[in-house]
């Protein structure tokens, strides 16, 4: 196993980690599809990395920042539901991505597999999938209360939009971790799959975001070794090996 390939499978375990953490709370926001809609705000800065031959992660980054910060600034001012105001972004960001995005290299901005990883590269991802975690956990009660109740929150001096920005951003962070992996079209699978899974197995709040990052990392890694010895595609390999487990956890809850 070449070096790269092991940078790459230490980012992807990270990765799922991270993936877990936010899509249990995603799910328990009742917004669990944005993960799939906020992964396609990166396409129209992938589009242009590739169009422009600079680093497609860094054109990713720059766009989904600038589209979290939209949602955020319309939810606010606007009134409309977060989900809402992630579809309005969203069908404007998959047109200028489909019109941005050069032919050849559209599998890749959809499917995933920019190139080799770089120690450089490890090291940030591993930084920014730590920050994602650690934030998470810092926030997790704030976070219960407000999904319980924003205005029981709001009496208890929480500020409610700075928390839900911050985890905007958070998630975020993670859809561009995915993106190298699972490209703009899949990487919100890694999102909503695993956190659906780990709901049908528990009713502990605890034990659903444990089992959560569990079950997103043992579909990472057996996504891993199915892509790598059947010679299939990493991306659709991580997604059906995780729709696989979906599929056995509702056989266990229906005995």
């Amino acid at each position: 196993m070449s070096e790269a390939t092991v940078y790459g499978l230490i980012l992807g375990l990270a990765t799922a980690v991270a993936a877990g953490m936010v899509g249990s709370f995603a799910l328990m926001k009742r917004m669990i599809l944005a993960g799939d809609v906020v992964s396609h705000l990166a396409l129209p800065g992938l589009g242009a990395a590739l169009l422009w031959r600079v680093n497609p992660i860094g054109g990713a980054a720059v766009t989904l920042a600038l589209g979290i910060m939209l949602i955020h600034q319309l939810e606010r001012r606007s009134g409309l539901a977060i989900e809402t105001a992630i579809g309005v972004v969203f069908v404007a960001a998959l047109a200028a991505g489909a019109l941005l995005t050069p032919r050849e290299d559209l599998i890749d901005a959809l499917f995933g597999g920019f190139g080799k990883i770089t120690t450089i590269e490890l090291t940030i991802g591993l930084l920014a999938a730590a920050a994602v975690m650690g934030t998470l956990y810092a926030m997790r009660h704030k976070l219960i209360l407000i999904i319980f109740s924003p205005d029981i929150a709001r009496s208890l001096k929480v500020d409610v939009d700075r928390v839900n920005f911050i985890y905007l951003c958070t998630f975020g962070a993670t859809v561009l971790l995915g993106l190298r992996f699972l490209g703009a079209l899949l990487v919100g699978a890694m999102i909503i799959v695993p956190a659906a899974t780990a709901r049908r197995l528990t009713d502990s709040l605890n034990r659903f975001v444990i089992l959560s990052a569990a079950a997103s990392v043992f579909s990472v890694g057996a996504g891993f070794l199915v892509a790598r010895y059947s010679h299939l595609a990493l991306g659709p390999s991580i997604v059906g090996t995780a729709s696989a487990m979906f599929g056995l956890s509702i056989l266990k809850r229906s005995r």
